[in-house]
């Protein structure tokens, strides 16, 4: 028997379920798509919007990024530690993929939807 959606305090109760809006969030990261013209198939575009602002400002992307790498740990033994390259441009691959500095893909939350849609 699965857990229910939590209830919430504001005008309309219940919340949509997790999963269909977590792929809703993870769509922009694998299209590029904008919000408002997320598929219908995710729900509203500004439900979707608002859990992604939600759970970035209260600090659940965080910890799902912290979940996932500690499964990873013990799981596959991953090493973590990264090696930063001291070019003083931008590699064109990055910038071709529209990653680059001040653009929004640049946020934390991003490489952490981008890690759990490979997950997927």
């Amino acid at each position: 028997m699965g857990t229910a959606a939590p209830v919430s305090n504001r005008r309309g109760g219940r919340w949509r379920d997790h999963r269909q809006v977590i792929d809703g969030i993870l769509h922009p990261v694998r299209t590029g798509v904008h919000w408002r013209d997320l598929p219908e198939r995710f729900g509203p575009w500004k439900t979707v919007y608002e859990r992604h602002r939600l759970w970035s400002a209260d600090g659940t992307w965080e910890l799902l990024l912290q979940q996932v790498q500690a499964e990873a740990d013990t799981s596959w033994g991953i090493d973590w530690d990264i090696s930063v390259d001291a070019r003083t441009g931008q590699p064109p691959a990055l910038a071709s993929k529209g990653l680059c500095p001040g653009n929004t893909r640049t946020r934390p939350w991003w490489n952490l939807a981008a890690r759990l849609a490979e997950r997927c």
